[in-house]
């Protein structure tokens, strides 16, 4: 089964940076092909990984909402629309990408989540790891756009306000009996250093914290200059941080 890795949180917190460091990080250690999912509407995980995606699962929806006369004779409905979804997946080295997009119909929006849930249920097996990029917030968690993941990881900020977000994710969770194996804890722009505060609050999340990932200038060269953070250099610190990361999940999954 592969190893599917889900980021939550909030605006703001670098989540998109974390799935873009996940894929280098996993790729780098020879587990490959990843599948590289970006489910936010507003999608920034192509660019932070040097991606060019020409259609996303919201715009094959209303293609094939507008042009119904295009579907193949030989197929149903269902078979064409899987047939499209597996068109749209942009392959490079090591590396695969889906992207749910937005959709710009009047139809609801639930069907676009659907169609990216029964996908990852259909190939999500097929790859040795899938990391998911959700959308900021919470709302993507009650839609069960994800399916089942081995792992999520909160990413939060070391302030008051992220550990209460954190809180906030971890009772949904819990409410909904998600199908999901574990859950930890990510700190982004940290040092390490939490203010006893911030920490009794994490604390109340029942969270582990797998990770700290520190302010890294290589990092936001990259995203100023739209440079790949595949490329980024192996003793960049939030490189060093997420392969961390990744290891210490490779070793729980062996115990």
């Amino acid at each position: 089964m592969s190893l599917r890795i889900a980021i939550a949180g909030k605006g703001g917190t670098g989540k998109t940076t974390i799935a873009g460091l996940l894929c280098r990080s996993l790729v780098a250690r020879g587990i490959k092909p990843v599948l590289a999912v970006d489910a936010d509407p507003n999608s920034c995980l192509p660019e932070k990984l040097g991606l060019r995606v020409e259609w996303t699962i919201g715009d094959l929806r209303e293609f094939m909402r507008v042009k119904p006369e295009l579907k193949p004779a030989s197929l149903s409905k269902s078979e064409w629309l899987n047939q499209l979804v597996n068109e749209a997946i942009v392959e490079s080295t090591g590396l695969d990408m889906l992207v749910m997009g937005r959709q710009e119909g009047p139809d609801c929006y639930c069907f676009v989540n659907h169609l990216l849930r029964d996908f990852l249920d259909r190939m999500g097996n097929q790859y040795p790891a899938v990391v998911i990029d959700n959308e900021a917030g919470l709302e993507h968690l009650s839609r069960r756009t994800d399916g089942s993941v081995e792992v999520m990881l909160v990413a939060c900020l070391p302030t008051i306000s992220g550990a209460r977000t954190a809180v906030r994710i971890m009772e949904l969770v819990k409410s909904l009996k998600l199908k999901i194996g574990h859950c930890f804890l990510v700190l982004n722009q940290s040092n390490g250093r939490i203010e006893p505060a911030v920490a009794a609050e994490f604390q109340r999340a029942g969270l582990e914290t797998l990770g700290a990932i520190p302010a890294d200038p290589q990092v936001a060269e990259c995203e100023a200059v739209g440079r790949s953070l595949a490329q980024l250099a192996a003793d960049a610190p939030a490189a060093a941080a997420v392969d961390d990361l990744v290891m210490k999940l490779l070793e729980r999954r062996k115990a």
